[in-house]
């Protein structure tokens, strides 16, 4: 674990400019540096870098940061990653925090296993091009699937010797351990004590994790060797550096392509991934025969929110397309569904074409997954149970999409092509919901509030429930959190007190037991509370190089316009406007002007919580009376607020 010394002096030391000018081209604009954005494709400069604030920012995507955020980006790192990769650039020592004696032990044999691997890798690509049997025989094999020496370097892919004793015996004279051939997998001992090869005569397939690892292998029989043969790929087995189920074939290779391309293609095998890339797709990865996993999903959460899964038409890929779905859904993913034509898997179909025609098929024949389902489920199907059933497969499956909107087009587009009644479904499914809510959370079952009959209440992350006042409250802080609002002022008790921006509104807020949702919002408030007495302390610098990530991301997208960009002078709190007010006192009139809009949000929220609070307890004359009664309030202190924001509208 970095220490925090160490991570302040990185980012001290990351010049903007110096780090995305690795990656950019970049022409002097004024104050500023412009150049092509490298996320997105465009003839016209859009990405603007600016030294002062230490900031980078696209006008065209939106994507940007400082000089951390911009490598995680851009080369896919995590941020343990990206300070590692800023050290090396200006040649500051990590200086990790002290482990324990556990942990150091731990940690050694990790880096042991993971050296052994980078070691067994250099062997099985040595012999595949320098061994004259490997020559005629495994590459041979790769030659027989298409693979140019380019895709084959790519891949590192390799061979084995058919010697189950040549493998050890060349690691132990290098002074390897008989310890950890045996934890990764690469070795296993027989009933004689001997470490025997566990990929011997077999081609290899290396698997490289996400930060460039080699984390395990994978094996696989020669053709003349497979027949009758029932494990035709051995695989490495779990270890403290490789779970299966874990892992993607292939996004070492693909991480960056997917998230310039935002979209995933999700493949079954080893070689349906390299023909993909060879073929020129290179967003592609591949789960390799295991069942979908949460933590796989999440890897590539990471880098898009939309897959298509891409399998071959035969009743294997229908499984292996529909065992996925739901938890893809769950996790919030975008899905869509291509099953390639009889006879061909995404290997074979790469061959055959090239990538823009392979991608044009791929746009003209992948399907929503509830077009997937009705065709699979539904198509020549009379049976009434049968139906019956299959629509309540679906309408699960809709009930597990994240998005309020899209699930609700869902719904709507799932009545016209059965001709079932739309509310019909609605009711399937917000029992579904229900369902998974109390298995999920213990809560009784109940109805769930709805703002439509379309639109069925759901959880929703902090992030989804910020609104657009909150959003400026918080561009508020971050612009001028730090600033005095009130100066030496006679508090109700007669005290003298003076209040920054950000202290006037979080007493506001808690007056009025009121609270942002975004919980990232809440942290951003708090901490500029917290520093506001400090001398010299600057919102902006703060939370661009904050340590945790996203809220540097909100700072930087906050903190960016198209007129700071192109160097706007910064506001002297003494100069008066044009009609003689004072800045200071206009960032008054801003500031309770948005409170107000805050309140207003919160008061407009309760009305609309207790009408539906009505419409769900009509049988109950008592709660109905005691509601309305609320509602007659709240909606009295809702004009009152009308009242007094019309009055002091800023323009």
């Amino acid at each position: 674990m970095i220490d925090k010394a160490t991570v302040e002096r990185i980012k001290d030391a990351a010049n903007i400019v110096d780090v995305v000018s690795e990656f950019v081209t970049l022409r002097k604009s004024g104050a500023n540096y412009k150049g092509l954005c490298p996320f997105h494709e465009e003839k016209t400069p859009s990405f603007y870098v600016s030294p002062a604030r230490g900031t980078c920012h696209c006008f065209g995507c939106g994507k940007g940061g400082n000089a951390v955020s911009f490598i995680m980006e851009h080369e896919q790192m995590t941020y343990p990653e990206a300070l590692r990769w800023l050290a090396r650039k200006y040649n500051i020592e990590i200086k990790e925090r002290e482990l324990t004696d556990e942990e150091k032990k731990e940690e050694s044999e990790r880096e042991s296993m993971f050296i052994i691997n980078e070691w067994a890798l250099k062997y099985f690509q040595g012999i595949l091009k320098e061994n004259p049997e490997s020559v005629t025989i495994g590459m041979q094999y790769f030659r027989n699937r298409g693979f140019r020496d380019d895709v084959i370097q790519k891949f590192q892919l390799g061979y084995d010797l058919p010697n189950r004793l040549a493998l050890a015996s060349a690691a132990t004279a290098k002074g390897y351990k008989e310890e950890f051939l045996i934890k990764t997998g690469i070795c296993y001992k027989n009933d004689h004590g001997e470490l025997i090869d566990r990929y011997a005569g077999r081609v290899i397939f290396p698997w490289i994790g996400i930060s460039g690892k080699v984390i395990g292998f994978g094996g696989r029989l020669l053709d003349s060797r497979t027949k009758g043969v029932n494990q035709k790929y051995v695989n490495s087995p779990d270890s403290e550096i490789y779970h299966k189920e874990r892992e993607l074939y292939g996004i070492y290779q693909a991480k960056r392509a997917i998230a310039k391309e935002d979209r995933v293609f999700m493949v079954e095998g080893y070689t349906d991934v390299i023909s993909m890339h060879q073929c020129g797709i290179e967003n592609v990865v591949a789960n390799s025969g295991t069942a979908l996993s949460v933590h796989q999903i999440h890897i590539l959460h990471r880098f898009t929110s939309n897959i298509t899964l891409l399998y071959d038409g035969d009743a294997a890929g229908i499984h292996a397309a529909m065992r996925g779905t739901d938890m893809l859904l769950t996790e919030g993913m975008n899905l869509k569904v291509l099953l390639l034509p009889d006879g061909d898997d995404p290997d074979s179909f790469s061959r055959k074409h090239t990538a823009s025609d392979f991608r044009k098929y791929i746009e003209e024949h992948q399907t929503d997954f509830i077009q997937f389902k009705t065709d699979l489920l539904l198509k020549n199907e009379h049976d009434p149970l049968k139906r019956s059933e299959a629509i309540n497969s679906i309408v699960r499956s809709i009930s597990l999409v994240q998005d309020q909107v899209l699930r609700d087009t869902y719904i709507h587009d799932c009545s016209l092509r059965m001709g079932l009644k739309e509310m019909t479904l609605i009711n399937t499914m917000n029992k579904f919901i229900r369902d998974g809510r109390e298995r999920n959370t213990g809560e009784p079952q109940g109805e769930i509030k709805i703002r439509s009959q379309q639109q069925i209440g759901q959880e929703v992350t902090p992030m989804q429930q910020a609104t657009k006042v909150e959003r400026m409250l918080i561009e508020m802080v971050l612009r001028h959190g730090a600033e005095m609002l009130y100066d030496n002022i006679e508090a109700e008790n007669g005290e003298t007190v003076s209040l920054t921006v950000a202290q006037y509104i979080d007493y506001n807020l808690k007056t009025d037991g009121l609270e942002l949702k975004n919980i990232l919002y809440k942290q951003i408030l708090e901490e500029t509370v917290e520093h506001s007495s400090e001398n010299d302390f600057n919102t902006e610098q703060y939370f661009i190089n904050h340590e945790n990530i996203e809220i540097s991301r909100i700072a930087t997208d906050f903190g960016i316009d198209q007129y700071q960009m192109l160097g706007e002078k910064k506001e002297d709190p003494d100069e008066t406007t044009e009609d003689g007010e004072n800045k200071t006192e206009r960032l008054r009139s801003q500031v309770e002007h948005l409170l107000n809009d805050f309140r207003m949000d919160y008061l407009d929220q309760r009305l609309n919580d207790i009408q539906n609070e009505i419409k769900s307890s009509a049988s109950d004359i008592e709660k109905t009376m005691k509601l309305m009664a609320e509602y007659k309030e709240v909606h009295e202190l809702r004009s009152k607020l009308a009242k007094l924001l019309g009055s002091n509208i800023i323009a």
